[in-house]
């Protein structure tokens, strides 16, 4: 008997040789480090990009005046100095101030400092507050037109703040709040849709059971808001507050066109008016670059103590 022939339509095993799959890993893993670096390259341009005017304003603070434009392609200060500081802080007089390189006028940096705090947290305090307000309306109470009262509500979000300037300050001057803390915070002092939005939005993620519990065991509208659902919303609330503060903080046109008293002008106001002081020649840069280095501090110092906490709390908290 002859044996049977093995058919051609059997079951093939593909292996490929061990110097092709070392190959293929090697180009697997050259490509992995290719775009590792193209990814690191990319992140090292936007930071340098992104602190590139920081690091410029730190450099000029700490150089002695007249060496500012002698040596501009210098990276450290060619000569340094913490005059700009001392005049800045108004902590020499003004002859002093002549003789380290500045002009000898003042800043009042103490007074703006003040103002700036005050300003910023009215606004930030009473704006978060009325938003929450707001938006834990449109996202839980129900009324007639409620979505599209919002929905017109958020479109405002397209409409210029400029376009807003000239009436408010009509209706400012027309009550008499120029050069008052009221007249500054009156534009911003209930809420922004910008805050209202965002916050409707978290109140809408958050389970409604939570809320039934709390009907039936009696509680009200404003006890279930103020007790449960705020409480539970102080990332949202926290991230909020950071948004606001710090666009009051650097916000110049409406501070500049309603406070330029300098018993309420604020320091962006203040840095503008110390930086047109001397008409004649130019500007003095390094007390100008202190003082928006000491007037970045604060806002510097929300985002470290705050910003990592909000991110993380938003990041861990799940409702669904």
């Amino acid at each position: 008997m002859s044996e049977p022939h093995a058919s051609g339509k059997g079951i093939r095993t593909n292996t490929h040789p061990p110097a092709q799959d070392e190959k293929g890993a090697r180009t697997l893993s050259a490509e992995r480090w290719r775009r590792r670096v193209l990814a690191a390259a990319g992140v090292a341009v936007i930071v340098a990009v992104t602190l590139g005017p920081f690091y410029w304003m730190l450099r000029t603070a700490f150089t002695f005046p007249p060496e500012i434009f002698r040596n501009p392609r210098s990276i450290l200060p060619p000569q340094w100095t913490l005059g700009n500081f001392m005049r800045v802080l108004g902590l020499v007089s003004p002859a002093e101030a002549v003789a380290l390189g500045g002009t000898g006028q003042a800043l009042g940096f103490a007074l703006s400092l003040r103002n700036s705090l005050i300003v910023t947290a009215s606004i930030t305090i009473s704006q978060v507050f009325f938003s929450a307000c707001a938006a834990y309306a449109f996202a839980r109470l129900r009324f007639p037109f409620r979505d599209s009262l919002f929905s017109i509500y958020v479109a405002a979000l397209m409409i210029p703040l400029i376009v807003t300037v000239i009436p408010n300050f009509a209706f400012i001057q027309e009550l008499g709040w120029l050069n008052t803390f009221r007249g500054i915070v009156a534009p911003f002092f209930l809420m922004t849709p910008l805050a209202v939005f965002f916050m409707r939005q978290f109140f809408v993620s958050i389970n409604k059971e939570l809320e039934e519990s709390a009907y039936l065991d009696g509680a009200g509208r404003l006890t279930t808001a103020f007790r449960i659902v705020f409480p539970m919303s102080t990332p949202a609330l926290m991230t909020c507050a950071i948004i606001v503060a710090t666009t009051t903080w650097n916000e110049y046109l409406w501070m500049l066109i309603v406070g330029r008293d300098r018993a309420v002008r604020v320091l962006t106001v203040a840095l503008g008016i110390f930086r047109q002081q001397t008409p004649q020649g130019a500007p003095d840069w390094g007390g100008l670059m202190a003082g928006t280095m000491l007037a970045t501090v604060p806002i510097a110092l929300v985002f470290l103590l705050l910003g990592k906490h909000v991110v993380n709390s938003i990041g861990h908290t799940g409702f669904r």
